[in-house]
């Protein structure tokens, strides 16, 4: 947003230096990103000189000899000049030796084919006045000899301000005017409205439209006025150098009116040619599938239903709130125009430039939210500038429909609140006056009732109401202010606290950390999560096409990032992840944390000495460590086989628990082979994702206990059972220990069960398989003696034949 200062001060009269002020602004929340028009290149050896004499040079046929008088109490001095534009008597800028113009160019006296030439006399371009560089700057006949021509020509100095998304009302210059009249404790100046008309619902006989209706509910309030016989031609120079200033193109006076009244109050208005309204009939409406219309930068946008128009009777004229079309444009050849004046919807707006990638002037007000209590007020401008300044004459009625969505609100507040928030005493005559110099009333004493104006739609609290006493009484009036402010102290989110403990354990064993965009692709949503409902992780209005939906899985993340290391030669092989994610659910879109690993079986480089590849196994074992690591348990469910995945190599990954059901949910494995070629990958890459609900990490969980070691030996037992090759291994062992436990019954303890063989071959038939597994008895009390180890063993094995399809090995 460019502010220009001299503008600025028609509505707030202040002394204060450029440089104050560019101080003051950001103390506002108003940040100034740069400075324009002011410089050190201040002109000062720049005066106005008259041309005394004129002769052609004796050495050059294109340059003149010229005596030039710049100081009436000292002789003329000789100047080589090779302009053509200038006679004698002509006043002309004089550049004297000594003098820095814009650039940088240094003027020095210098010798032109054996005359010395004392200074120079420049073009409009050379001293950073204009575009004219074909002659000198030609003066007025009346301008005294001698004046500094930084008198004549003060360059108007323009702000480039970085206007926070809920500060709509600063988009204009009374916006920021209105900030620093508070500031500096001075009068806001408002432009006078001259104009009246009565307000009607519908046009009468003596309007030159003959229908009007709103047909969406993206327009709460709209309205319009009617101008006859206007004469379009350029500009008074005052506008175009108004519009410049702020870097807008001037078109003719008209537009140039309704830009200047949105610079001004930062209501955006639009003018149409009323010849060109066919039917003489207007409908704010919803745009019609791949409805076409030609905006005024000549391009042809194709528009959906979410877009809203102004149309008439055959066809869109505008683009609500973003830009006009060439079918209704004011140009030479208008003499009656329709001033619209409306009130649209932010989120309608927003969504509308974003589709489109056009991004203006009027589509970055109304999607910031414009007052719709000024929009009246910007139309009564507007209308007083084009009867004043294109002539014409104004139907006294304006034709409104619907109502001023938002008024001021009242808010209330107490001064011990205050005092608290802000942890110093506060004055009561100081806090209301700050409130009333931002143009709130308010009412009462202790509690008080302050009522908002509706430019200001972001103050809706009473904590909102301390911030804006802070802002306008100033953060350097504190430094003598002894503040006292309750620390309050709680503990961190729990979220927080396991995705730091997951990236310390993590990271010690041997990952490095990553990060990936949140936003992922629709090709890739499809390509790993076929079975996933796409429009429910949609994004509405997504910025790129890479970035359409939110994430389901951190997984396709990390191997782009395992790739790019890949072909770019880096040995990375352990990558691990930490973030949200979303899952479609019973409950509809779950966000999820998710703790995510991914690692190459092989090395990506070449080595004289390979290390052992990766396996399913070590795969298990960092999951452990790092579930212990964080204190969940594993899901009491069994592992299960995935055997149709587009994520998971089929057969070759397992998935314990259901995120939905249990709230926690492993995956782990070999990712899918297709899938990870398709990005380029050249080994198999093996990786886990745990997925957990937060709601999980809310239940109370029993305080882990210090079992003291044992103080004698353990016991242990082998057996092998041969079972078939599609039993889980894992049910087997389950099966095993809760027979042992049975059978000891507390008589002493048993140790979880372990498999430590596994074999398939002679002697077993091809469709089976024997496991033997590792009993280990202990008790704390003794020694165990060999009869009642044995006794508990023989026991287990005739459990195990008697109760079970498994059969003991010889």
């Amino acid at each position: 947003m460019k502010v220009s200062i001299d503008w600025l001060k028609q509505y707030v009269d202040f002394e204060e230096s450029n440089c104050d002020l560019t101080e003051t602004l950001p103390m506002l929340g108003l940040e100034v990103e740069e400075t324009e028009g002011s410089s050190n290149e201040t002109l000062d050896q720049v005066l106005v000189g008259e041309v005394i004499s004129k002769e052609p040079h004796p050495e050059a046929d294109r340059l003149s000899v010229c005596s030039v008088l710049h100081d009436n109490s000292q002789p003329p001095s000789t100047i080589v000049c090779g302009a053509t534009n200038f006679k004698i008597g002509d006043h002309v800028p004089v550049a004297l030796p000594g003098a820095k113009l814009p650039g940088g160019f240094k003027i020095k006296e210098s010798n032109l084919r054996g005359v010395t030439s004392k200074g120079m006399m420049c073009s409009e371009t050379e001293l950073g006045l204009g575009p004219d560089n074909k002659g000198l700057l030609i003066l007025p006949k009346g301008t005294q000899v001698g004046t500094l021509i930084r008198d004549m020509y003060q360059k108007d100095v323009t702000l480039d301000l970085e206007i926070t998304a809920n500060r709509g009302d600063c988009l204009s210059h009374i916006g920021v005017a209105r900030e620093v009249a508070a500031y500096l404790e001075k009068e806001l100046i408002l432009p006078e409205v001259h104009i009246q008309a009565e307000s009607l619902s519908n046009p009468t006989e003596k309007n030159l439209l003959k229908s009007f209706s709103v047909q969406t509910e993206n327009c709460p309030l709209y309205t319009f006025w009617t101008i006859k016989g206007v004469k379009v031609e350029p500009s008074p120079d005052w506008l175009v150098k108004r519009l410049e200033a702020v870097g807008a193109r001037s078109v003719n006076n008209v537009v140039d009116i309704t830009n200047f009244v949105m610079f001004e109050t930062g209501q955006p208005l639009h003018a149409f040619d009323c010849r060109k309204i066919d039917g003489n009939e207007i409908v704010v409406r919803q745009a019609k599938a791949n409805e076409k219309i030609i905006t005024l930068d000549d391009q042809e946008r194709t528009l959906d239903e979410e877009m809203m128009v102004i149309a008439d009777k055959v066809k869109p004229l505008v683009i609500a709130g973003v830009m006009g079309s060439v079918d209704a444009e004011v140009d030479s050849s208008t003499c009656d125009i329709i001033l619209e004046s409306a009130y649209f919807k932010p989120g309608c707006i927003r969504s509308t430039s974003r589709k489109l990638g056009l991004h203006t002037d009027s589509s970055q007000r109304f999607s910031r939210d414009v007052d719709p209590a000024g929009v009246n007020f910007a139309a009564r401008r507007a209308v007083d500038l084009i009867l004043k300044i294109a002539g014409g004459e104004c139907i006294k009625e304006f034709i409104s429909k619907g109502e001023v969505p938002r008024t001021s609100r009242s808010i209330e507040i107490n001064h011990s609140f205050i005092e608290e928030k802000c942890g110093f005493s506060v004055n009561k005559e100081i806090l209301v006056k700050s409130w009333e110099r931002l143009g709130f009333s308010v009412k009462g004493n202790d509690p008080w009732q302050v009522t908002v104006p509706s430019f200001r739609s972001e103050v809706d609290r009473p904590i909102d109401l301390v911030e804006e006493f802070i802002r306008i009484y100033g953060t350097d009036n504190l430094d003598h202010v002894e503040m006292s402010l309750p620390a309050l102290h709680r503990g961190n989110d729990l979220s927080y606290d396991l995705i730091d403990k997951g990236i310390e354990n993590l990271s010690s064993q041997g990952f490095q950390e990553v990060c990936n965009y949140s936003l992922r692709s629709e090709n890739e949503i499809k390509t790993f999560f076929p079975e996933l409902n796409f429009d429910s992780i949609r994004l509405n209005n997504p910025l790129s096409s890479d970035h359409t939906h939110v994430r389901p899985s951190l997984i396709p993340g990390l191997l782009d990032v395992l790739s790019y290391n890949q072909k770019n030669h880096c040995n990375l092989r352990q990558v691990f992840e930490t973030g949200r994610v979303f899952l479609p659910g019973p409950r509809g879109n779950v966000e999820l944390i998710s703790i995510a690993f991914a690692a190459t079986s092989e090395s990506m480089t070449r080595e004289w000495k390979k290390n052992a590849n990766l396996d399913f196994f070590e795969i298990k074992r960092v999951i452990n460590r790092l579930l212990h690591s964080l204190g969940i348990n594993l899901p009491k469910s069994n592992w299960a086989v995935i055997k149709a995945s587009s994520l998971w190599q089929s057969e070759h990954a397992s998935v314990k628990g259901d995120v939905h059901k249990n709230k926690l949910q492993i995956s782990a494995g070999t990712f899918a082979l297709k899938a990870t070629k398709k990005k380029g990958l050249k080994s198999c890459i093996l990786g886990s994702e745990i997925l957990i609900d937060p709601i999980l990490l809310t239940k109370k969980k029993k305080h882990s206990v210090f079992k003291p070691f044992a103080s004698f030996p353990p016991a242990m037992k082998d057996i092998s059972l041969v079972v078939d090759k599609s039993e889980s291994a894992e049910n087997v062992r389950l099966a095993l220990e809760l027979i042992a436990v049975e059978v000891v019954d507390g008589k002493f303890t048993v140790d979880p069960v372990s498999i430590f063989d596994l074999f398939h071959g002679k002697g077993l038939d091809d469709n089976q398989k024997s496991i033997t597994f590792a009993l280990r008895f202990h008790s704390s009390e003794k020694t165990l003696n060999e009869n009642e180890v044995n006794e508990v063993f023989e026991e287990i094995v005739k459990r195990v034949e008697n109760n079970t399809s498994y059969s003991l090995r010889a």
